[in-house]
């Protein structure tokens, strides 16, 4: 009967362990916990990937996510940076790769930005780093630009139009 028991024990440690390349060797960090900027700011960030294990990791894959830290704010990640999941080469043991992220602040508010690493196979948990709190302001300045000429220029020139066409009928 024990015996019985060990050997269930044993096959159960096995199925449920870690494989190759799964978040317990692994451990992601960023480079900065928290941004401030405003609505419509290209930000940038870099998360680096470490193999704690002992063994090279399978292929991994890297995705960004983005979350809002309050109701009410809608959250499109696929609007916040192109490029969200990279596909990364095995990492050998006790080694590094550094991935740079580039992200558009798409809506205001206060916001978590974080990177889940897991291995290509599907296999495992994934692994996760710290979150980077984004704090995203409104812009409240108006960009003029170029509106001041048009502001002057077109309601100068409906004025001309009009002195003209008012000379134009004088003279018939």
């Amino acid at each position: 009967m024990r015996r019985c028991l060990l050997v269930a024990l044993l096959a159960a440690a096995v199925v449920a362990g870690p494989a190759q390349g799964a978040a317990p060797n692994l451990s992601v960090q960023v480079d900065r916990t928290a941004i401030s900027t405003t609505l419509g700011s290209d930000f940038s960030f870099r998360s680096t990937i470490t193999n704690r294990g002992s063994a090279a990791t399978s292929p991994l894959v890297a995705h960004l996510n983005i979350l809002s830290l309050r109701p009410g704010v809608y959250v499109d990640p696929e609007d916040w940076s192109e490029n969200r999941t990279r596909y990364l080469a095995p990492i050998p043991a006790g080694g590094s790769t550094t991935v740079p992220w580039s992200v558009t602040a798409v809506s205001p508010g206060s916001l978590g930005v974080y990177v889940a690493v897991f291995p290509a196979s599907g296999e495992g948990r994934p692994a996760t780093g710290p979150t980077l709190k984004a704090t995203i302001a409104e812009r409240k300045t108006i960009d003029s630009g170029d509106v001041v000429p048009v502001a002057i220029g077109v309601p100068a020139l409906l004025g001309v139009l009009a002195v003209g066409i008012r000379l134009g009928r004088r003279r018939r």
